[in-house]
């Protein structure tokens, strides 16, 4: 097995440390503009009704069926 200039036997290749990465920059944006609906939903509600409607989002259901086993 041939390794990449400063990678040592046993550590994660770097695209592993790439994709790794990428997954979780994916994860963090679905997260933020979730949590961006969310927040303009209740306030745009908040203004039609006059009142505090509330949105439940299970936070990580999103992510959690397009993972790959």
């Amino acid at each position: 097995m041939v390794f990449a200039p400063g990678e040592k036997p046993g550590s994660e290749p770097e695209e592993v440390k790439l994709q790794k990465a990428s997954k979780q920059i994916v994860q963090n944006a679905i997260l933020q503009a979730v949590q961006q609906v969310s927040q303009e939903s209740r306030q745009s509600g908040d203004r039609a009704r006059g009142s505090h409607g509330s949105l439940q989002l299970g936070v990580g259901e999103l992510t959690k069926k397009h993972e790959k086993k």
